[in-house]
């Protein structure tokens, strides 16, 4: 029996990105990355090139850019990943815009061949094909047969010991061409503008030999360079785990009174919906959360949409980031999207080893997104809820409601579903004032009240008062007083 060969994976370096590979690319292997103009394709090959090239593995950057490698390395340099010093050490660069130009495709696949030959690099790059395919079409020139030279380097370049990397302008995926065929890998970035926001997005749409994250994953292109942003990975409870879940303690929610009316305390792992109206109270129930959990010796992460925590009146949660009980999520970028959310949400939560999350609010969330991602937000936002129950934290999610008092409804985006508890808060009018009235509508596998209690705020935090016996059709907001005869036994 022949002994199974065992594909080395190397890292790139990207964040992000190995994850979306399926742990990293294949050595040895040839690859395209192709893309719109923009898009980040030569970052994203310098960007792996600098993390991989050492003396001992060291790279050739081919360019065939009508412009000089020095005026690319310059605007290069600002990243952080680039290192002045790897260049002559590690890192080679060849400049092939003057074949390229000539249109002598020959004589270009003549000067790689020499190049590689006379260093043995273990990373090659050719940047950009572009320019090649624009060079075969001039007129005239008899060395002019794109698809032999593509043929000629496809094979070259997968026959090298080398991990070697193609760069393309292209424009749609059903450009014909016959690299797609000879590569063993295929990266596609994507951008596009929508309002006032550009998304970035990866697919990778081929690599062999393993299995890759499916579908388009969106990048965001800073200082750092690329930094992708995977989906949250599900992972599927066993029946142990299930049960520990179900068997788990408590959680107090830091309001007097409110753990009564949830049965004993909010079940630790579950998924909490704090529905109401604006200044109703969601985020001051939200920080005595999370201010409870800190008591506790417990860390905690907010995601914060509406107003950040040093601004807002209550300086709970913003001593809770000073002292390093709380994590902030914070992201105000214009072309920003669920995974990114979700990415540095995750990152939070290990970093601190959180086991109390606090969303604040779902309303604030879909506004912060770039339009292109709205249209998924319910489905996105199920996906993101059973990602955090399934690390086993404890999740608290706001949301804005308006008060119709038509209708008893718990979120904007049908999303009640999703959630293992529901608290709702209202108000309502009682002699011409405004009073505020709160009820636990759910909590899942167990027995909680069915009282609609009355809260006031104060400059302690929330306080839960007693049942309006007295009053009926509270939730229509305007009660009325019942009969005496009604209210005896």
């Amino acid at each position: 029996m022949t002994s199974k060969v065992i594909i080395d994976r190397l890292a790139t370096g990207v964040p992000g990105l190995d994850e979306i590979l399926g742990g990293g690319l294949p050595e040895f292997s040839f690859n395209l990355i192709a893309g719109q103009p923009g898009c980040g394709k030569t970052t994203l090959a310098h960007q792996i090139m600098f993390a991989l090239a050492t003396p001992e593995r060291p790279a050739i950057y081919f360019t065939v850019l009508g412009e000089p490698p020095l005026k690319m390395l310059r605007y290069q340099q600002q990243f952080d990943f680039f290192d002045t010093e790897a260049i002559g050490r590690s890192i080679r660069f060849v400049n092939l815009s003057d074949e390229a130009a000539a249109g002598d495709l020959e004589r270009v696949l003549e000067r790689i061949v020499e190049e590689v030959t006379a260093h043995s690099p273990a990373l090659v790059f050719v940047d950009s094909f572009r320019s090649v395919v624009l060079a075969s079409e001039t007129d005239g020139n008899p060395h002019n047969s794109l698809q032999q030279f593509v043929q000629q380097l496809g094979l070259m370049m997968t026959s090298w010991q080398a991990t070697t990397f193609l760069i393309g302008e292209y424009f749609t995926e059903t450009d014909a061409n016959p690299v797609f065929t000879v590569s063993d890998g295929l990266i596609w970035l994507r951008q596009s503008v929508q309002r006032n926001s550009m998304v970035r997005k990866m697919e990778i749409m081929k690599m062999r030999g393993q299995p890759t994250l499916p579908g388009l994953h969106t990048f965001r292109l800073g200082s750092a360079g690329l930094e992708v942003f995977p989906p949250a990975r599900v992972s599927a409870q066993s029946d142990a785990v299930a049960e520990a879940q179900f068997a788990a303690p408590r959680l107090s929610m830091g309001v007097a009174g409110l753990d009564a009316m949830l049965g004993g305390g909010l079940p630790s792992g579950y998924s909490l919906l704090v529905a109401g109206p604006s200044g109703s109270g969601k985020s001051i129930l939200a920080a005595a959360f999370l201010a409870e959990g800190a008591r506790a010796g417990e860390t905690g992460v907010i995601v914060a949409f509406e107003q950040h925590p040093s601004r807002s009146r209550s300086r709970i949660v913003a001593d809770l980031i000073a002292s390093g009980k709380v994590g902030l999520v914070e992201n105000r970028a214009a072309d920003l999207s669920i995974d990114e959310i979700v990415y540095l949400l995750m990152q939070e939560i290990r970093r601190l080893g959180a086991k109390r999350v606090v969303i604040d609010s779902l309303s604030g969330f879909e506004l912060a997104l770039a339009p292109t991602f709205r249209e998924d937000f319910r489905e996105s936002l199920s996906s993101l809820v059973t990602a955090l129950a399934g690390i086993g934290v404890t999740v608290l999610m706001t949301s804005e409601l308006e008060d119709r008092y038509t209708d008893l409804r718990f979120s904007p985006y049908g999303t009640a579903f999703m959630t293992d508890a529901i608290i709702v808060q209202r108000y309502i009018e009682v002699e011409s004032r405004l009073r505020r009235v709160m009820a636990v509508v759910k909590v899942r596998a167990s027995a909680h009240s069915d009282q609609l209690r009355e809260f006031s705020i104060g400059a302690d935090g929330i306080r839960i008062g007693e049942m309006l016996v007295d009053q009926e059709g509270l939730l229509g907001g305007r009660p009325t007083r019942k009969l005496q005869e009604q209210r005896s036994p």
